[in-house]
């Protein structure tokens, strides 16, 4: 008995030993417990609570006895599901391609691609309404080919929000099916087709089946981007009504204000996608398998007729992506009045930019972007260590919490933010403190999920033997582990940093002059109708973009971002 009773109190002491890393583990756990979970209790207090301080159901028997409010979610909803399907349907063949043939220019198709995604959430919106828009230069070129079809482009509605969804989020599926793809062995696919399996139906047989865990995690970030995107349904989608829009509409509405509505509307959000997202995680589990490294497939040459095609696809579709960046650039350089673009080109619009905060706008959006990333690369290499290396319940705890932000709309957290840190002690509201807080909070799980997935796969035998020949343990992390971490770290981080760039559902709550960013410049411009200074800032935060996404291959020496 006393040698069972000393080995329970050992196992005891190792799960409940204090050390360094439970400094560390309690100390993130309140940064949570107070930048997350608070401003969540703050927006559920919101919601239930009238304006004497009286407890009420009333904001959410007003959302749910009224379509008017109640059809935003299922908008919501039906809109998320939709642009799912399609980028499902685009960018599943898309990343085929891509890793089973030897394209010519496959760089330049990866980065167009990229880019198109990583751009600002309403500029591909923008950029469609000049184009295809009422009065855009593709719907007059149309009408004159096809006079008898005048009126029938329509980019407005639910079917251009979809469209234009789609073309922008495709190539999320890409880069993570790329890595699926890449993991598949070679030896799998020989022996399919010695069975006979070959062309279509090896692709369903063999590759989709092996690949169903990755196609359910990118359908969920296809869906969550899509559930919380502000922008575009509100630049085209007119009659069509989503919660983010409405949300906006209560919280800031110039022709009323109803916080307490808002802040319902953003709970009822809050569950609608943590409900998705468990759905997804069991479905998930119910195809959760493991591959053991192989032969990576070898890549093919496309020949005849179906190469063409082939290219004509890959190609196609990367040019009608990055189409609407490439037209706002050429815009940003033509004369312009208001919301009419002239004959001529000039730089005026950018001096006019120069005199709507241009400056300061540049200055924000780096200095919060490299204080942000740094801030979420810090965290992610510490969580991702506790949780896989000293697995408990605080840390566990902590996993669970780094993910409610991936399933949690801007909006809801840039209210959250505004309602706690209103008032003193902590006074941070229309600083650029809370601006910070808000991205890193926002943009962290893509460098924790990609940090985490990375040590997953690191041998404890190196830190092992650091530790045997002296070294302590946080010179062991610091030296051994974080560095053999790096390549996971530099993914996720280079996907944190351009969502921060490009954040627009909270910075719209958060934002003031003080705090402007390029993303936020635009979509004041272009609300007030000043369509020129709009491509102006919209360019300069398109080549921001195309700069990250280049230094970022050119550091790592990578063909593709892996998640």
């Amino acid at each position: 008995m006393s040698i069972l009773a000393s080995t329970s109190a050992q196992k005891r002491t190792k799960f409940f030993r204090f050390d360094v890393w439970t400094l560390i583990s309690l100390a993130i756990l309140a940064i949570f417990l107070l930048f997350l979970v608070y401003p969540l209790w703050g927006v559920l207090k919101e919601s239930v609570v009238d304006g004497e301080g009286q407890f009420t159901l009333s904001y959410f028997q007003q959302f749910f006895a009224k379509n008017y409010y109640f059809g935003t979610i299922i908008n919501s909803v039906y809109l998320s599901v939709a642009v799912t399907v399609f980028c499902l349907l685009v960018g599943v063949p898309f990343s085929y391609f891509y890793t089973f043939y030897r394209l010519r220019g496959a760089r330049a198709l990866f980065v167009g691609a990229v880019l198109s995604v990583m751009s600002a959430p309403f500029i591909g919106a923008y950029a469609w309404i000049l184009l295809l828009g009422r009065n855009g230069i593709g719907t007059r070129a149309i009408e004159f080919l096809f006079p008898w079809g005048a009126g029938s482009v329509n980019i407005y509605g639910f079917a251009g929000v979809v469209f234009v969804l789609t073309l922008k989020m495709f190539p999320l599926v890409s880069v993570y099916m790329n890595g699926a793809f890449r993991s598949i062995d070679a030896s799998l696919l020989e022996a399919a087709e010695q069975m006979g399996s070959t062309g279509i139906r090896r692709i369903w047989d063999v590759i989709v089946k092996l690949t169903i865990p990755t196609l359910l995690a990118a359908s969920l970030l296809v869906f969550m981007r899509a559930f919380a995107d502000f922008g575009t349904p509100l630049l085209i989608g007119e009659g069509f009504r989503t919660f983010t829009v409405e949300i906006y509409k209560q919280y800031l509405g110039e022709t009323g204000q109803n916080h307490n509505f808002a802040a319902a509307i953003g709970v009822i959000g809050v569950v609608v996608t943590a409900a998705i997202f468990l759905i997804q995680k069991y479905a998930a589990t119910k195809f959760s398998f493991s591959i053991k490294p192989g032969r990576i497939p070898e890549k093919r040459t496309p020949k005849g007729i179906s190469g063409v095609l082939i290219y004509v696809y890959m190609y196609g579709l990367t040019a009608f992506a990055f189409l609407p960046q490439l037209y706002v650039v050429y815009l940003s350089f033509k004369n312009s009045t208001g919301s009419r673009f002239l004959p001529g080109f000039s730089l005026d619009s950018y001096k006019a930019a120069a005199g709507k905060l241009l400056g300061r706008s540049i200055w924000n959006t780096l200095s919060f972007g490299f204080i942000s990333l740094a801030i979420i690369i810090v965290l992610a290499v510490l969580i991702a260590y506790l949780v896989v290396r000293r697995s408990n319940v605080v840390n566990s705890s902590i996993d669970t919490l780094s993910m409610i932000p991936y399933i949690m709309p801007g909006a809801v957290l840039g209210i959250g933010l505004v309602i706690t840190f209103n008032q003193a002690p902590l006074a941070l509201t229309g600083t650029a403190a809370i601006m910070i807080i808000a991205l890193v909070v926002r943009r962290m799980p893509y460098t924790i999920r990609s940090a985490t997935a990375t040590l997953m796969h690191i041998p404890m035998s190196m830190e092992e033997a650091a530790r045997s020949l002296g070294a302590s343990k946080i010179k062991t992390f610091v030296k051994i582990t974080t560095p053999m971490m790096s390549a996971g770290i530099a993914s996720g981080a280079i996907l944190s940093f351009v969502a921060i760039v490009t954040e627009m559902s909270a910075a719209i709550i958060l934002y003031n002059n003080r705090t402007i960013t390029l993303t936020m410049s635009a979509y004041v411009a272009i609300s007030r109708g000043s369509y020129g200074i709009a491509t102006a800032f919209s360019a300069i935060l398109t080549v921001l973009t195309a700069v990250i996404l280049l230094v970022y291959l050119r550091f790592t020496q990578e063909d593709n971002i892996k998640l």
